[in-house]
């Protein structure tokens, strides 16, 4: 549909009808909602506040789905239909990726890039920060162990949208994929002394508890991040770069640089 078509009561109320699927998620503000559409993400609702100006917008950032926007767009009041309207003034509710087919993909033999683990992590934030990462990087997957959900809101805002661009799961730790298990510990060895292998699982604990003893004992190798004496701890998607890069600085490649 147009930018300029729909009435924008109606399109309120299609909105709250949608927004109440238990298979969509809030893509909120203009980047997330570039990179899900990137990555191929089912996008049901694009709403904003002026359909023109996030057209312009996306002409300006984004061109490359520019003309996608446009036709996805449709124009009402944010405020109410949102706890918090993003800068951008725009959001978006698009279809969670099949939970079934992702964790197929994370199982695969022959993988060619890591899966992080993070183990019972705690700041939603921290860990929608750690997807953006392993986009990034083009790591296989994240999966955590926990109650906290890796498709919350809040992680998937701070992940940019960028849960479509790799695969994001909650696992136990009896399913985690298979892999030599490299889990990041003080006691462990040098990172630098190491080379992690394509097929690792790189497992991360929070940084006031470290990784459970379970995962600990379940691990092939312990691995150790550089830290200057009495500095107590690395921020979680810190360590999570640190690794990562480590493992795939010679991989990436860098004549074709990220997009904004």
């Amino acid at each position: 549909m147009s930018e300029q078509h729909g009435d924008p009561g109606q399109v309120a109320r299609e909105w709250r009808e949608a927004a109440g699927r238990e298979d969509v998620v809030l893509l909120d503000g203009f980047h997330a909602l570039k990179h899900a559409l990137r990555f191929g993400a089912r996008v049901e609702a694009v709403v904003a506040d002026d359909p023109e100006a996030v057209g312009a917008l996306a002409a300006e950032l984004a061109p490359d789905v520019e003309a996608r926007v446009r036709g996805l767009v449709r124009g009402t009041e944010l405020k109410g239909l949102l706890a918090r309207v993003h800068p951008t003034g725009v959001a978006a509710l698009a279809v969670r990726p099949d939970r079934e087919a992702g964790l197929e993909a994370l199982r695969r033999p022959g993988r060619t890039a890591p899966i992080v683990v993070l183990d019972n992590p705690r700041n939603l934030g921290n860990v929608g920060a750690v997807v953006r990462l392993a986009a990034g990087f083009g790591a296989t997957g994240v999966v955590t162990r926990g109650d906290l959900d890796p498709w919350h809101p809040n992680v998937v805002r701070a992940g940019a949208g960028l849960h479509y661009a790799t695969t994001v799961d909650r696992v136990e730790l009896e399913t985690l994929p298979p892999g030599p298990l490299y889990a990041l510990d003080p006691e462990g060895e040098d990172i630098r002394a190491l080379t992690l292998p394509d097929d690792a699982l790189l497992a991360f604990g929070s940084e006031r508890h470290g990784i459970s003893p379970e995962l600990r004992a379940r691990a092939d190798h312990l691995v150790s991040l550089p830290m200057r004496p009495q500095v107590s701890s690395y921020n979680l998607a810190t360590s999570v770069a640190m690794a990562l890069f480590h493992w795939g600085g010679p991989h990436l490649d860098q004549a074709h640089p990220d997009r904004v």
